[in-house]
Order: structure tokens, then sequence, then C-alpha cells
């Protein structure tokens, strides 16, 4: 194993959980429901930024069948980020100013 390449991805990892804790942070700070979802989907990106190298060197799966399962977990985070974007819009309440 090169000492290298786990580091980058601890550094990897370690940035990716700061930025869901701060998105987390600021979801019950302000209760952005859009904030809450770039909080889970930075923890599926950090998750799946390990995770082919544990199914392949701990678990045993095939290089193949680990970097599936990794670039479909990264997606899912992707989607989920890509929802806190363009998912639903609260709706104004009756009489607010708008246009």
């Amino acid at each position: 194993m090169h000492i290298e390449l786990v580091i980058a991805k601890l550094v990897t990892v370690g940035l990716g959980l700061l930025i869901t804790y701060q998105a987390y942070k600021g979801y019950r700070t302000y209760g952005s429901e859009p904030m809450l979802y770039v909080a889970i989907g930075f923890l599926f990106i950090s998750i799946g930024s390990v995770i082919e190298g544990v199914l392949f060197d701990v678990v045993g799966l095939s290089i193949f069948l680990a970097g599936t399962i990794q670039t479909a977990i990264v997606a899912v985070g992707m989607l989920v980020i890509l929802y806190s974007l363009y998912g639903r819009i609260p709706q104004q309440a009756k009489g607010e100013g708008g246009p």
C-alpha cells in the first residue's frame, strides 16, 4: 500500500467531512433544508472517495466491482446535492409580496 495514496485519501475524506459538518451546521442554525441535502450529499461523496480501496484491499472484491460500488455511491451523493439545488421551492405565504 502506498503511504502517499493513503494520506491523500485521508485528506480528501477529512475535507469532505468538514464540508458535511459545515453544511449540517448551516441547516441547524438557519433551518435551511437544502443545506441538509448538501450535507448528506457530501457525506456520500466522502465515503465514496475511500470505499473502493477498502472494498478491494480489505473485503477482497474485484477492482471492477469495488469501482462500480464507489461510482454508484459518489453518483448518489451528487444527485442529493443536485436535489438541494433544484428540489422543491417553498411556497410563499398568502399576502406576501412577490413576482
